[in-house]
């Protein structure tokens, strides 16, 4: 992987490091708790957190994005993982782009998306998957900006908030 990924001057995405893990961490705690992009309603202790957050390190598959007018600070991260456990699976990955809330609409998304695919092509994967919400409508046209196609989409597969969501399914060749 590239040390840094740099498509927008005032986004500069890493790759993540141990030290944070905690900002990871309430990120995502943060979409679990407000929004569908997470299926669970159930926040990430510190110890899942770390352990979850240690699998993507171990693996080279997790990146973060600081802003330039807040050094320091997570703005947003990104990772991929196995799309499926079994071993005929193993040359696809699915993704997931997470924005820590009030740094949406400043290019995080996108510098993150951008690392993520390259990241995953240096590391010799096949194909990229994103399981979006149907309704989140940024995530669709954020992945599509990048060449994902739609590969359909399954109804009424999970639920939260008392209501039953689609899942779209979008794909990206990697090689």
């Amino acid at each position: 992987m590239n040390p840094i990924y740099e498509r927008n001057p005032a986004v500069t995405v890493r790759p993540a490091e141990a030290r944070d893990a905690e900002a990871v961490r309430a990120i995502r705690n943060h979409a679990v708790e407000h929004s569908t992009a997470l299926w669970t309603e159930t926040p990430q202790t510190a110890a899942e957190g770390a352990a979850w957050f240690a699998a993507h390190l171990e693996r080279g598959s997790a990146l973060v994005a600081e802003v330039a007018d807040a050094p320091g600070e997570v703005a947003g991260f990104a990772v991929y993982g196995p799309w499926r456990a079994l071993d005929g699976y193993r040359h696809t990955v699915e993704n997931s782009v997470y924005v820590r809330e009030g740094r949406q609409g400043l290019g995080v998304g996108s510098a993150l998306l951008a690392g993520l695919v390259v990241a995953a092509r240096e590391a010799g994967h096949h194909v990229m998957i994103a399981g979006i919400e149907a309704r989140n409508t940024s995530s669709v046209r954020l992945h599509e900006r990048f060449g994902f196609e739609h590969a359909g989409t399954v109804r009424e597969v999970g639920t939260k908030f008392g209501r039953w969501l689609d899942l779209t399914l979008m794909r990206l060749p990697l090689s």
